[in-house]
């Protein structure tokens, strides 16, 4: 575990360090679209996140090269060659798209090309264990053409559901966290070292996005672009790939007590057939209901619109950042219960927690909205933007003024404003507040 810790601290310290570089490169090469009429954002920002998140993924493959308990995935298994190999060619595609916004067509045939070059180097399904019946064996042109399918499918649905600051990010980060729990299950519970690849992939990609979240949440100040989201997908692809087509339920039936009792303790992730579905349902569905909705009205599965999940949520009312935290709630309730399912599909508690907890999720649509805030002890470690209003626009006029802080006054009940914020009215007591602003 401390070598998994290592490969994810230093993933997640790279690709942080890199983002504002990348930045300052996207603004440079003018890598900033116009606003669309489908963007929830006011201000041009600039994209190619994905360049600082490929180098995150590139460190995290080569420290978990030189440690001693993870060398063996890459001397043992051609995977994590697959997985690069094929990173770097949709890597590659998803930079000249956020520059020179590429067709449609031209993104899908890569995404194909990608999955077959991963394909063509062994990380490909092999076999399907299907709950009820058994391990039920590929030939090699049905293990080829459902890897293609599989990787296709993820990549464009995490594309799709990145329409929010932070909503790709952070909902891959929970489907990586919770599959990684579930593959170092798999490979130290059962000592299967066939869901070794897999494991690492998970850790690594969690990384990739816990270091390129502080500079995404909202106000984002970079964008991950396709560069980003494609290749997220398709490293969240690869490590269901590896440890739905690689592991051999016939090898966990040592452990398990037989070969169905095997299947069924690997349920999470053989359900679907398509996809590991408990993983990323919230992006599948997305996906599913985009293609439908755009079919139906006759236009391409790849005309972007503003019916998305997350646009259906900004229209209920709920803001920015709430809609977020929704997202962020229902994917991590599927996946870490589909998680704890695996493990104890027994437990009645485990349903009933997962009922509650859905229910839960149901008041949080028809609460108030909300502003998420620090706790005021915890206000001096956050950027402004997650800092109480009132505190936050008192240390924007001090810095503007160079003055040192003046002692608290009384606030006399007034009206509430933005955010919950408690104001005097129009005249607050920070008259130049708005002079000050301009003049930043």
């Amino acid at each position: 575990m401390r070598e998994y810790l290592l490969t994810l601290c230093v993933t997640v310290a790279v690709t942080y360090l890199l983002t504002g570089p990348v930045r300052k490169f996207a603004i440079a090469v003018g890598a900033m679209p116009e606003i669309r009429a489908r963007d929830v954002h006011r201000e041009p920002t600039p994209r190619l996140g994905g360049i600082a998140m490929f180098g995150g993924l590139c460190a995290g493959l080569l420290v978990a090269d030189h440690l001693r308990n993870l060398n063996g995935v890459f001397e043992l298994s051609n995977e994590p060659r697959a997985l690069l190999s094929g990173a770097a060619l949709i890597w590659l595609v998803g930079v000249l798209d956020d520059k020179f916004e590429l067709d449609a067509l031209i993104k899908l045939g890569a995404q194909m090309i990608a999955a077959g070059v991963m394909v063509m180097q062994g990380l490909t399904i092999l076999f399907l264990p299907v709950p009820g019946i058994g391990t039920v064996a590929l030939t090699q042109w049905q293990g080829n053409l459902l890897t293609v399918a599989l990787v296709v499918i993820t990549i464009n649905a995490v594309n799709f559901v990145d329409g929010l600051d932070g909503l790709a990010a952070g909902m891959v980060c929970i489907a990586s966290a919770a599959f990684f729990l579930y593959g170092y299950r798999i490979w130290f519970g059962y000592g299967i070292e066939a869901a070794a690849p897999a494991t690492l992939f998970a850790a690594i990609l969690m990384g990739m996005c816990l270091g390129f979240l502080p500079h995404n949440m909202h106000p984002a100040r970079i964008f991950m672009g396709d560069s980003g989201s494609m290749l997220i997908g398709l490293v969240l692809a690869a490590s269901t790939i590896s440890i739905t087509g690689q592991v051999d339920p016939d090898t966990m039936a040592l452990f398990a007590g037989g070969e169905r009792n095997a299947t069924h303790a690997m349920l999470p992730a053989f359900i679907p057939l398509v996809l590991p579905l408990s993983i990323v349902a919230i992006p599948i569905a997305d996906l599913v209901l985009a293609i439908v909705r755009r079919t139906w009205k006759g236009q391409s599965p790849f005309a972007a619109d503003r019916g998305h999940l997350h646009h259906r949520l900004l229209e209920l009312g709920h803001s920015h950042s709430r809609a977020v935290l929704i997202m962020y709630f229902w994917s991590g309730l599927i996946a870490f219960g589909a998680v704890a399912y695996s493990v104890h599909s027994t437990s009645m508690w485990i349903v009933l927690a997962i009922a509650a907890l859905s229910g839960l999720g149901l008041v949080l649509l028809l609460l108030p909205r909300f502003t998420p805030r620090a706790p005021r002890w915890a206000e001096a470690l956050v950027p402004p933007r997650y800092r109480h209003a009132e505190r936050a626009a008192e240390a924007a006029v001090r810095e503007d003024a160079g003055t040192e802080p003046e002692p608290a006054r009384p606030i006399a009940a007034g009206v509430s404003g933005v955010n919950g914020a408690t104001a005097i009215g129009p005249r607050s007591r920070f008259p130049d507040r708005r002079k000050a602003g301009s003049a930043r």
